[in-house]
């Protein structure tokens, strides 16, 4: 589009050439590695019907060149006419729209949409980088360590670890909080193996393969949880060496929350003790998990070595964001002078969203913990509202104790998948309860849901899929098990 004729309007609103057939984004990509192969893992025991591995269907999502706004030099003239700033000002307008449109139907991941910042935008015409250590001030002084610091000290006081013996940053996002717990975890055993349930995230076995690392996939029950009777006979066979943990304080497809306490009496029952390093995946559970009644408390009273939770999810940050926290005594390993900077680093990036821990420390003011566990409580009752509403349609649908994760049979059009953007493994798909989703959403997608429904499935169409082995047979109504 360079060098163009004309002013080169005209051509900014042109669709890019369609891709080529092989780079079709609907294509159903039918012959994938296993697991194992896929996460360069080597799996260590191998039972029953996973000798033999199925192969599954995955749909990619559309391929955004086909979508995207061009970037085009700006004409000699463009200064004078202000057609570009109008092209660009009409863009921005209509992507708003999508933006509005797209967050009425945003269902299926784990982002709290209720929130205004608005009291912040005077901040926006900075640069704010928080670079190295957040508890050293370095040469570069447009920073935001001061919000930052108050941040790690709100969660280190909710998860009971004192100002000086923690250390911890705001990270970019959830994903880097478990590459520096687990990294931490590494570097206190060098030899140590990453153990961690096969529905953790996959940013975990990421770390695992960006560290080399032996790491050992323990089966879960029907819940999602760790089985820690798996757990425990994969310890004894490698007893010679330290344990390193992942613990899923919400898992992401059910919402799943680990034992943190028969996690850690399994290890010692196993002869590890004072062999063994836990990290703790929080990233939405685990703001919610302390404001729930009678939930297990994650704490670092108990012999855990780091916390980490995404500041996007429950919080409400408008950009990805998280929280790392870890034990002081374990930072210096990754610790390094850093001279340009007059300051310290141990984190994985190094240069940090300075405009972040703004948010996040706007936000935990104004909601403070009373405001959290209003919210919480909210959230909770809508998912056993949609839970029960999806099982009185006949659709099968289960809800863990501590979880605001709804898990039910997948859709079997994709197109109402996108439009609701849910999240699918299998035959499950499931929508996660946030503060912004009210009843009237909620209801909303159960009427859309239940029309749609009544023309997937008939006596020429099909059965809907059986999920028993997902959620368990009390929770699967696809009529094939007797109750």
């Amino acid at each position: 589009m360079v060098g163009s004729v004309g002013n080169g309007l005209a051509n900014l609103a042109d669709k890019p050439a369609p891709l080529p057939e092989e780079l079709d984004p609907k294509k159903i990509i039918d012959s994938l590695p296993s697991e194992a192969e896929s996460n360069g893992i080597e799996e260590k025991e191998t039972q029953g019907s996973e000798i033999e591995k199925k192969k599954r269907e995955i749909v990619l999502g559309r391929n955004v060149h086909t979508t995207c706004f061009s970037i085009v030099e700006p004409e000699a003239d463009d200064e004078l006419t202000g057609e570009r700033e109008a092209y660009m000002a009409s863009v921005l307008a209509r992507y708003r729209r999508s933006l509005v449109e797209r967050t009425k139907h945003h269902l299926g991941y784990p982002y709290n949409l209720d929130f205004d910042y608005g009291a912040l935008s005077q901040l926006q015409h900075f640069s704010i980088n928080n670079l190295g250590d957040p508890f050293i001030e370095s040469n570069y002084g447009v920073h935001s360590r001061q919000f930052e610091v108050g941040v790690l000290d709100w969660f280190a006081r909710l998860w009971e670890l004192e100002k000086t013996e923690y250390w911890g940053y705001i990270t970019n996002c959830g994903t880097e909080g478990n590459l520096h717990g687990i990294l931490v975890g590494r570097e206190v055993f060098s030899d140590g193996i990453l153990y961690a349930s096969k529905e953790s995230h996959y940013s975990v076995f990421k770390a695992a393969r960006m560290y080399r690392m032996d790491c050992v996939k323990v089966e879960t029950l029907i819940s999602g949880e760790i089985d820690c009777m798996d757990f425990e006979k994969k310890l004894l066979q490698n007893k010679d060496k330290p344990a390193i943990i992942n613990v899923n304080i919400g898992t992401t497809v059910k919402g799943a929350v680990d034992d943190l306490d028969l996690v850690i009496k399994t290890l010692e029952n196993c002869g590890f003790k004072d062999r063994f390093y836990i990290h703790c995946d929080g990233a939405l559970f685990g703001l919610m998990m302390p404001f729930v009644k009678r939930a297990p408390k994650v704490s670092f009273k108990k012999p855990i070595g780091s916390v980490s939770v995404s500041g996007h999810k429950f919080v409400g940050c408008p950009m990805p964001c998280g929280v790392q926290i870890t034990r002081l005594e374990h930072i210096n390993a990754l610790s390094s002078n850093v001279e340009y900077l007059a300051s310290r680093d141990a984190t994985i990036m190094g240069s940090r969203n300075g405009h972040a821990p703004i948010f996040l420390w706007y936000t935990l003011n104004r909601k403070g913990y009373r405001g959290f566990q209003k919210e919480v409580q909210k959230c909770l009752r809508n998912a056993h509202y949609l839970k029960d509403r999806l099982k009185e349609a006949g659709i099968g649908a289960m809800l863990n104790e501590l979880s605001s994760t709804v898990v039910f049979e997948r859709p079997k059009d994709e197109e109402f998948v996108r439009r609701w953007q849910l999240a699918c493994e299998g035959n499950i798909a499931h929508v996660v309860v946030m503060p912004n989703v009210t009843i009237e959403k909620l209801d909303n997608f159960l009427s859309e849901l239940v029309q749609m429904r009544s023309g997937w499935y008939g006596e020429e169409q099909g059965k809907p899929p059986c999920i028993a082995k997902d959620v368990g047979t009390d929770n699967c109504l696809c009529g094939s098990h007797d109750k």
